[in-house]
This record gives C-alpha cells, sequence and structure tokens, in this order.
C-alpha cells in the first residue's frame, strides 16, 4: 500500500506494571465516511504519518488523474512510480479542491498542513535533472488562497522536497547540493542537507557532523526534527533543532536511529538500534533526556507518536513469537493495546491528547483492518463503527485529530484505494445517515499562480529513498 523518530526504563519493570486492559462494553461513535475520490483515475492516497489532518478538520492528499504518466518507469519524485499523474487535493469545509502544479509540471503531492492551512508538499517543474535524467521535484508551498510557489533548492542543488509548515510559514525539508556523496542519505548522488526556509529565503540547517541531514517536521514554536549522519556516513541520529541550534539526541547503543513524531511541547519520539545493531527500541526525548519506552515482553518496538499531551503510541514485539501489538505509553508504563478477534499483530499509529489511540491490524507489517481504541479499550474495528453505504474496506488508520477525525485508507472490491477521512456523527445523525456515504466530486482548481522482521522506518517508506536506511530488525 502506498499509503507507509539516556535514562532506559528496564523492560521487565514495565511488564510488571503495565496496566490491564479491561473488557468492558465501550459507547462509541459512530462515523461518516468521507471519501475524497480522484481526479479521473483509480486511487487517492495520503501521506500517512505526518500531519495530513489539522485540528480544523482540513484534510490534505493527491489524487490519479485519467493521464498516463509520460515519466520514464512511471517515475514520480521522492515516491512509488504510478503510472497516472498525480495531483495534489486538498478537503476543507467538505470540499475537495485540486491543487495547482508548477508551471511545466505534470505530478504533485502534499505531505502536510498546518493549523492555518497552509500546505507543504512538493511538485515537478517542467525540467530533467541533469545528474539523473529524471524529472526534478521541488519543494513547494500553497498558501491558504492556492497560490504555488517554487521554494528551490540550497545552493548548487536542483530537487528539494517541504516535508512540513507551520501557521507562521516556516517550511522544513531537505534539498541536494552539488557535492558528490556515494553514501547520500536520500540516496541521490549528492550531499542531502535539511533546509528551513522562512521569508523568501533558504537556510541549509547543517549537520551533526556528518555529510547529510533530512528535516521531517515542524511545530508551531519552529522546533525541528530530523536526522543527520555524525562524523561517519554509517551513524545516523536523529536531531532537535531550535533558535539556530541543531541538538544530537543520540542513540540507545547503536549506529542507526530516526525520529517519528515531535509534538508541540518539543518532545520527540522515534525507534533507535540497540548496541550490536541486532535489535531497536522506541524511544522519548524530552529536553535532554532520553528514555528507551522498552517492549512488550520482546525484543523490539517501535515509537511512532506522541500527543500534545505526552501519550505515546507505537507497536511492540509480545514474548515467544514474533508477532507485535500496539501499545500505548504514559509516565513511564506500556499498555498492551491487543489485537482484533485473533489477528497476528497490531500497531498503534496515531493518539490525541483525549487518549483515542488509531492504528491497524491483521498480518504482521502489512495490516488488514483500521481501529480505535479508547476509554481503556478494547480496539473496535473501525469498518464497525463507520455508517454503511461506503463500499469501502477501512485499512490503515493512521491520524486523529483532537476533534476525533481519522484518516485512513478505503480499499474498493476491485482493489482501488481512495484517501478517507472519518467523522464522528451523534446518534441522532448516525440514524439520519444510515446507508449514506459522502463521496466528494474535486472543486475547480485554484486560478494559475505566476509564482520482514527488518521494517524500515515511516520516513524511508514514505519517500522511497534508497540510501534512508532505518533501525533494522
Amino acid at each position: 500500500m502506498k499509503s507507509t523518530r539516556l535514562a532506559r526504563i528496564l523492560a521487565m519493570t514495565l511488564f510488571a506494571v503495565a496496566l490491564p486492559i479491561t473488557v468492558t462494553a465501550q459507547k462509541h461513535h459512530q462515523y461518516k465516511v468521507v471519501d475524497v475520490g480522484t481526479l479521473g483515475g483509480p486511487n487517492s492516497f495520503h501521506s500517512g504519518f505526518a500531519q495530513i489532518l489539522n485540528n480544523q478538520g482540513a484534510f490534505v492528499a493527491y489524487a490519479n488523474t485519467s493521464t498516463p504518466n509520460p515519466n520514464p518507469g512511471c517515475f514520480i519524485p521522492f515516491n512509488a512510480p504510478d503510472c497516472f499523474v498525480e495531483h495534489p487535493i486538498v478537503l476543507r469545509n467538505g470540499a475537495v479542491t485540486e491543487l495547482n502544479v508548477l508551471p511545466g509540471g505534470m505530478n504533485s503531492q502534499t505531505i502536510w498542513i498546518s493549523a492555518s492551512g497552509l500546505i507543504a508538499g512538493f511538485s515537478e517543474n517542467g525540467l530533467i535533472d541533469p545528474l539523473t535524467g529524471l524529472p526534478e521535484g521541488r519543494a513547494v508551498l500553497w498558501t491558504k488562497d492556492g497560490q504555488v510557489n517554487d521554494l528551490g533548492t540550497v545552493p548548487g542543488g536542483n530537487e528539494s522536497l517541504a516535508t512540513g509548515v507551520n501557521s507562521r510559514g516556516q517550511v522544513v525539508g531537505f534539498s541536494n547540493n552539488d557535492v558528490p556523496d556515494p553514501a547520500s542519505l536520500a540516496g541521490l548522488v549528492t550531499q542531502t542537507r535539511a533546509f528551513l526556509w522562512q521569508n523568501g529565503v533558504m537556510q541549509d540547517l547543517g549537520t551533526l557532523g556528518g555529510t547529510d541531514g533530512l528535516a521531517f517536521g515542524i511545530n508551531e514554536r519552529g522546533q525541528i526534527f530530523g536526522i543527520s549522519f555524525t562524523n561517519s556516513d554509517s551513524t545516523v541520529n536523529p536531531f532537535f533543532w531550535q533558535n539556530g541550534t541543531m541538538t544530537d539526541i543520540g542513540s540507545l547503543g547503536g549506529t542507526s536511529g530516526g525520529p517519528n513524531w515531535l509534538n508541540s511541547r518539543g518532545q520527540v519520539v522515534g525507534t533507535s538500534n540497540l548496541a550490536g545493531d541486532a535489535t531497536h527500541q522506541g524511544f522519548l526525548w524530552d529536553r535532554g533526556t532520553l528514555t528507551d519506552v522498552g517492549t512488550l515482553g520482546g525484543d523490539n518496538s517501535e515509537a511512532f507518536w506522541i500527543s500534545d499531551s505526552g501519550l505515546v503510541v507505537g507497536r511492540a514485539d509480545v514474548p515467544g513469537s514474533l508477532t507485535h501489538h500496539g501499545f500505548l505509553w504514559r509516565n513511564g508504563v506500556m499498555t498492551d493495546l491487543g489485537v482484533i478477534d485473533g489477528d497476528a499483530c497490531s500497531s498503534g499509529n496515531g493518539v490525541n491528547s483525549r487518549g483515542q489511540v488509531v492504528g491497524d491490524a491483521g498480518v504482521c507489517f502489512v495490516g488488514g483492518r483500521a481501529w480505535l481504541w479508547e476509554n481503556g479499550g478494547p480496539m473496535v474495528d473501525l469498518n464497525d463503527l463507520a455508517l454503511p453505504g461506503s463500499g469501502l474496506h477501512l485499512q490503515d488508520a493512521t491520524v486523529i485529530n483532537e476533534r476525533g477525525e481519522i484518516v485512513c485508507t478505503g480499499v474498493l472490491p476491485n482493489g482501488d484505494q481512495h484517501a478517507v477521512l472519518l467523522v464522528p456523527v451523534g446518534e441522532g445523525e448516525a440514524r439520519a445517515n444510515s446507508g449514506a456515504v459522502t463521496t466528494q466530486s474535486p472543486a475547480p482548481r485554484y486560478a494559475s499562480s505566476s509564482t520482514q522482521r527488518a521494517p524500515q522506518s515511516r520516513w524511508s517508506n514514505r519517500y522511497h529513498m534508497s540510501g534512508l536506511q532505518s533501525p533494522s530488525r
């Protein structure tokens, strides 16, 4: 599926004090299924584990048009090949709008939306990268009135990607330069550098001592998270950047680690290899203190998201098997969220400040159905909570906002997939809407602007970069 971050807590201590799951009858909302549809082609997608949904309910995605992709091998910059041209879309106030592509470009995708509605991503610009012979991708910012802006590159570069934006218009991402680099973090042939763009100027954020760095996101305070080579091209650590200073988050003893999320308080979660690089575990970094979140009795864990209230979710191995369960971690205690109906595995992907957790369950490292866990559990299949009539099987719930709206993937009987937003409804509204599904038809676009036991990290899956390696199993 296309849609894919040094006080160590002893794991056995966590197991002994882990909160039990109380299986009681739960009262859950039902959900209206808002299918964003497509632009004439078979599929639409979302960028998964990024801020693709804000607390006002605005949701960014990208969709196939009916136009065949003319690029060699159906190439699309920074993503998996697709043989249909892909354009960016945004769902706001119940209406889908197609966003502009840079002049001359064919493919473009959204990656992030700020609280105020600014959107970051990339677009082809109609030029061919002389180093690869393939279309160039450029970091872009879409303003709230639909203007698309090419943010350029760091000096010497010709390709860039915007991975995050905040309401102040500060954009982060990464760009190549013109220095040859056989070990590029982004799998390019030159160095790749993390950037901060603001007020029309792109700043190279530097590195932790090595050649390359990538920025993955930014919060409303202007704090940035990403990864960087340290003093060699064999060690990758996560970083935290604020007010001109890049801080090495460190590791749990291994030579590879990466962050997955940064909340509004500057807390970072992710995954780091342990000593020897044979196993890895999730971490929480908070104002200079790195904490191992432990496991559920097995060897490995991964921390995927942290809410603004400090709740951490992810997945962790259980003892005596090669399976993992979603977890909720709070104040040093890891709670096993279980599975659904005897599924082999589950993963906790997103959580809001109220403790509502969403994820996927089914085949290990693949999933199969979207779920919700709230009020002490147990987890519930979101297909059972969705109002009937959509014709979609809901998989891969990735993001939940403070209003309880959920992003997931809907799969049609023929295998096509659509980006979907689930909106909670009251009991009376559920009865009124029973049997109905909302499928959005895109509004006219804005006027043109002149301007496996070794899962890869979320960011390497998202951007399909051969050089971006993750903590290993």
